[in-house]
């Protein structure tokens, strides 16, 4: 897959893009009651479980040196999951929910992942806003930090599109790959700091810095309660991006090499 080809093509076609990716996010909650309610009621409902469990409960604090409640630790952490887990598994199954546009020879067809990945994306920055609004209603000022939560935000699109292109090429041709990805997601978001600090791992916690999710995670706690910038880890963002260019680059040859044979299966 020619990558600066491809990335011309979309900026050529961004247009209809955008369109397709505003209708697959309205089309969620079509024809539901409540409608997008529902899409905000399961994460905030995970967010209050959490809460109590851990902060109530266990009686978790954050690491050493965050000054802030628990819940203000936690949120930050687990919107960027919230993202990754829902793009991830709404992108595997993607080819097969729009297989009438796979199998029109002049659609390209590897922007259905990217207008999944859109749709869900813009939720993303629904919950973000929130969040926000959250830190103000406990009294925190708007920080000039907060400036690289577009480039986390940027991050965790590139890393999900890279897993999407594979996950969702493979599960045309195997279809139990949706499960498999569930129950990895479910596994993955145990092995992430995100409801308890990574401190408690000890001299262990370079283990954790090998799984790329652990940078966004950190990342979006530093965006919105310490005064560190991306610039600031330079050896873990080198990284990320080397970690996430291999994701992407593999990806992309993956959904190459099987493409002609969607629409035979489809």
């Amino acid at each position: 897959m020619n990558i600066i080809a491809n990335i011309k093509e979309i900026y050529g076609k961004r247009r209809m893009i955008y369109e397709l990716a505003k209708s697959d996010f309205k089309k969620r909650f079509v024809g539901s009651y409540f409608g997008v309610f529902w899409m905000f009621m399961q994460p905030i409902v995970t967010v209050i479980i959490y809460f109590a469990v851990f902060q109530l409960g266990f009686k978790t604090n954050p690491p050493v040196g965050t000054d802030a409640p628990y819940v203000l630790w936690l949120v930050p952490g687990i919107v960027p999951w919230f993202f990754l887990n829902e793009a991830i598994a709404m992108t595997t199954g993607v080819l097969y929910e729009y297989n009438y546009l796979v199998k029109k020879v002049v659609f390209k067809i590897s922007i259905l992942p990217l207008i999944k990945m859109l749709s869900c994306f813009i939720l993303h920055l629904i919950f973000l806003y929130i969040t926000i609004c959250v830190f103000f209603l406990y009294g925190y000022s708007p920080r000039v930090n907060w400036l690289q939560l577009l480039y986390y935000a940027i991050c965790t699109f590139v890393l999900c599109l890279g897993i999407s292109y594979t996950t969702s090429a493979i599960n045309v041709f195997f279809k139990d790959m949706a499960q498999i990805v569930n129950i990895c997601l479910q596994f993955g978001m145990w092995i992430v700091p995100i409801m308890w600090p990574y401190t408690m791992v000890g001299d262990y916690i370079w283990v954790l810095k090998l799984n790329p999710v652990f940078y966004l995670v950190e990342g979006y706690r530093d965006a919105f309660l310490n005064n560190t910038w991306f610039w600031d880890k330079p050896n873990l963002t080198l990284y990320f991006w080397l970690t996430t260019g291999i994701i992407f680059i593999i990806g992309a040859m993956i959904f190459k090499k099987l493409k002609p044979h969607f629409s035979d299966v489809l």
